[in-house]
């Protein structure tokens, strides 16, 4: 587990990203471990907040020109690229260099299939710490300043490098010796631990305590179902889940919705609430959808719920 600290939005970080991001990255995500401290569960498949661990990982690397998965192919909330190292379960360095095969962008986002808090700014802030520094990769620590390597953005090439040197040759963080990468003549990386990778590349860091928070036991799981559902961020995540769950992609200006729904509900009756939102819903949906269609649609409900609130205030008789 890594140490969670309950402050801060889910995924937004704690400082402001230092610029624009590369204009394209790839991204590969580690989902085929053994779980043990959960007993063996599907921990990729897990839900919090309604959504499996994986989707809402593969949420976060949304923007990513192609997302390599590597574990055995299940159901996503969107297409990736499936991958596995061989043997199965051959560590976590052994399924990265099978996931990066996979990849051709001049950065690649590393990531564990076990990140509830994970979100598109924090990706965002690793790659463009990555671009504006001369680092190898940019990886989050956590609440006690502990390294995740499997919360990163790295240079393609470093990584390739790296993992195609045999132990004994691989390059000082402070030099920059190094082999290129010759499939034919790849090293044997099974068991091998990701230090063995990180310890030789040149790394910067972000400190976030939310976002770098992983669930490796019973107790990570109902400390993030737990927080999904704290007052700050609970209409959020519901509505990002159920945006997964209908397969759509809409910005929802939650606060012009909430004050339609209690205008109908003040002006009209309690029960007009939900109704009134779901006609807008519908409307905007014919007129092709989009913010402005439902900002619009939403604007004339809330003027009929005004003028109804208006005619039972009215107490002049009728001339």
């Amino acid at each position: 587990m890594t140490a969670y600290e309950p402050s801060g939005d889910p995924g937004a970080g704690t400082d402001p990203a230092p610029g624009p991001g590369p204009a394209g990255y790839d991204a590969v995500v580690l989902a085929g471990g053994a779980a043990r401290r959960l007993g063996g569960a599907d921990k990729p498949g897990l839900r919090v907040g309604g959504r499996a661990l994986l989707d809402r990982v593969l949420a976060a690397c949304a923007g990513a020109r192609t997302t390599v998965v590597v574990a055995d192919p299940r159901p996503t909330a969107r297409p990736v690229t499936w991958a596995r190292e061989d043997p199965p379960g051959g560590g976590p360095l052994a399924a990265l260099a099978a996931g990066l095969r996979h990849t051709t962008a001049e950065y690649v986002v590393v990531l564990s299939a076990d990140l509830p808090f994970l979100g598109e700014p924090t990706v965002a802030r690793l790659l463009s710490a990555l671009a504006a520094s001369e680092a190898d990769g940019v990886l989050l620590t956590d609440a006690d300043g502990r390294d995740q390597p499997l919360v990163a953005a790295y240079r393609a090439s470093a990584v390739r490098r790296e993992l195609a040197a045999p132990a004994g040759d691989r390059a000082d963080p402070a030099g920059r010796e190094g082999r290129e990468d010759h499939p034919g003549d790849r090293p044997d990386l099974t068991g091998l631990p990701l230090r063995r990778l990180t310890g030789a590349l040149r790394l910067a860091r972000v400190p976030d305590a939310v976002a770098s928070f992983d669930c490796d036991t019973w107790d990570d799981i109902a400390t993030a179902r737990a927080r999904i559902r704290e007052h700050g961020h609970v209409l959020d995540e519901w509505i990002s889940a159920a945006k997964d769950e209908l397969g759509i992609d809409l910005d929802v200006d939650t606060g012009l919705l909430l004050d339609l729904a209690r205008d109908a509900a003040h002006g009209v009756a309690r029960p007009a609430a939900p109704l009134t939102t779901f006609l807008v819903g519908y409307v905007a949906g014919r007129a092709g959808g989009g913010p402005e269609a439902v900002a619009e649609a939403a604007r004339k409900a809330a003027a009929l719920a005004q003028r109804w609130a208006d005619e039972a205030t009215d107490a002049r008789p009728d001339a």
